[in-house]
């Protein structure tokens, strides 16, 4: 399988994810970038969750049907359930809609796993899908993949 390149202006692979993108800060969602989606793309889906979270793997942020010509997301993505390019956001952990931000209890710091996802076709989830509805829809028409994992703790 084909690996989509994916990156942030505001951290690196295994590093710290800055103040702001987290609910001790503004909450905004990081500018993001990829490269390498294969040229039968016809959607894109991001999922942002914390597999280290204490009842379990977390969800921060869901988009899919991002169009496959569009090389990542700007900082600050509007949270709202349809973009203006059309892409849809589901339900995060938190119960809104939209990018919610690492907020972890006190203790050690946990993983944060940005993953991109190049499908051969869009998803059709009604206003309100989680990230399990959204896993179900992608089964099998993945054509690509990466990830970003980046961390962040609190005292």
């Amino acid at each position: 399988m084909v690996t989509i390149v994916i990156t942030s202006d505001g951290f690196g692979p295994g590093e710290m994810i800055p103040e702001k993108f987290t609910c001790d800060g503004k909450n905004v969602s990081p500018a993001l970038r990829w490269k390498s989606v294969p040229a039968g793309a016809q959607s894109l889906a991001l999922i942002l969750d914390d597999p280290d979270a204490p009842m379990g793997k977390f969800t921060h942020w869901l988009v899919c049907n991002i169009p496959p010509d569009k090389g990542g997301l700007p900082e600050g993505v509007p949270m709202r359930s349809v973009l203006p390019d059309k892409s849809r956001q589901g339900v995060t952990g938190f119960g809104r809609e939209g990018y919610n931000g690492p907020c972890p209890p006190p203790g050690k710091p946990h993983r944060y796993s940005f993953r991109i996802y190049a499908l051969d076709g869009k998803i059709d989830l009604p206003a309100g899908f989680r990230q399990k509805d959204l896993e179900a829809a992608m089964r099998g028409h993945i054509l690509a993949q990466g990830e970003l994992m980046a961390i962040y703790g609190r005292g």
